[in-house]
C-alpha cells in the first residue's frame, strides 16, 4: 500500500488529538478530584457510585428521623418528670391535710393548690412537639384534654389515642416514639378528683375525716410509681436511640469511605501519568515535525 503525505499528516493529527484528549481527561480528574466526571469514564464505577449515593441519602434521612425521635422521647421524659414532681407535691399536701390540727381555711388552701396542680397535669398531657401532641397516639392533631379539661378519648383502649407512633430509623427498623399515657392520666385525674372530694366535704362528714385522706396516700403512691415505670421505659428508648445514632454514624463513615475508594483520584498516580503523557506528547510533536515534508512554498524562499 502506498503511504502518501496526506495519510502521514492525518495519522499524526489523529494521534496528537488522542494525546490531547488523554491529557485533558487527566487534567479534568486532577482539577475535580474525581476519577469519574461522566458515566462514560467508567460505567461500572458510575453505577456503584449511584448505589453509594443512595445509601448515603438513606443515612441522611434516617439521621433526620432520629432527630425527630430524640425530640419526642426527650420531651416525653421531661413531661413525665413534671408529672412526677407534681404528684410528690400532692403527696405532701395530702399528708399535711390529714393532720387533724388543720382547720377549714387550711384545707381550702390545700384544695386550691391541688386543683391548680390537677390543671397543670392536664396541660402537661397536652404537650406538643412541633404541631404534634405526644400523648395522643396516632391522633397527633388532637389533645388529650379539651378546653374544658375533659378527657377526649371515650375509652382508654382500642382507640387511635392508644396507637403507637413509629418512625423508621434504619432499613426495616422502626422505633415507637410515643407513650400510651391515656390510662395513666385518667388514673391521676381520678385520684386527684377523689382528693378534692375529700377536702371539699362538709366538716364533720365522713369525707372530711383525716383517715380517709390518709388512705388516699396509697392511691397517690400507686400512680406515682406508674409514672416512674413509664419514665423507665422512656429511658430504655433513649438508650436504644443512642445506640442507633452511633450505628448511623458508623454507617455514614463506611459509605463515604467506599464512595471515596470508588471515585476519588489517586493524585500521585494521576500526576505521574500526566507527566508521562506530556513527555509522550512532546515526543509526538517532535517526530511529527520531521514527518511532514517541505512544500513548494519552502523552495520558493
Amino acid at each position: 500500500m502506498r503511504v502518501t503525505q496526506s495519510m502521514l499528516s492525518s495519522n499524526m493529527l489523529r494521534n496528537l488529538n488522542n494525546s490531547y484528549s488523554k491529557m485533558g481527561k487527566l487534567q479534568e480528574q486532577l482539577t475535580s478530584g474525581s476519577k469519574i466526571n461522566r458515566p462514560s469514564d467508567d460505567p461500572v464505577a458510575a453505577i456503584k457510585g449511584m448505589g453509594y449515593r443512595t445509601d448515603l441519602n438513606k443515612v441522611e434521612q434516617f439521621t433526620r428521623n432520629m432527630n425527630q425521635v430524640n425530640s419526642w422521647i426527650d420531651t416525653t421524659d421531661e413531661s413525665l418528670g413534671q408529672v412526677s414532681e407534681a404528684l410528690k407535691r400532692v403527696q405532701e399536701l395530702v399528708t399535711q391535710a390529714a393532720n387533724d390540727t388543720n382547720d377549714s381555711d387550711d384545707r381550702e388552701k390545700i384544695l386550691a393548690e391541688i386543683s391548680q396542680i390537677k390543671a397543670q397535669i392536664k396541660d402537661v398531657a397536652n404537650t406538643k412537639v412541633g404541631d404534634d401532641y405526644i400523648f395522643s397516639g396516632t391522633k397527633t392533631q388532637s389533645p388529650l384534654y379539651d378546653a374544658n379539661g375533659n378527657l377526649i378519648p371515650a375509652t382508654t383502649t382500642g382507640t387511635a389515642f392508644n396507637a403507637d407512633v413509629k418512625i423508621e430509623v434504619f432499613d426495616g427498623i422502626q422505633l415507637n416514639v410515643n407513650t400510651d399515657a391515656v390510662q395513666l392520666f385518667k388514673d391521676i385525674e381520678d385520684t386527684l378528683t377523689s382528693i378534692e372530694g375529700q377536702l371539699s366535704a362538709e366538716p364533720g362528714g365522713d369525707g372530711d375525716d383525716a383517715t380517709e385522706l390518709s388512705s388516699l396516700l396509697g392511691n397517690i403512691q400507686a400512680v406515682y410509681e406508674d409514672v416512674l415505670a413509664e419514665r423507665a421505659e422512656v429511658g430504655a428508648k433513649q438508650n436504644r436511640v443512642e445506640m442507633m445514632t452511633n450505628r448511623l454514624s458508623i454507617q455514614e463513615i463506611n459509605v463515604k469511605k467506599q464512595m471515596s475508594n470508588n471515585e476519588d483520584v489517586d493524585y500521585a498516580e494521576s500526576i505521574t501519568e500526566m507527566v508521562t503523557q506530556e513527555s509522550i506528547h512532546q515526543a509526538a510533536l517532535s517526530v511529527g515535525a520531521n514527518i511532514i515534508q517541505q512544500t513548494l512554498v519552502d523552495f520558493i524562499r
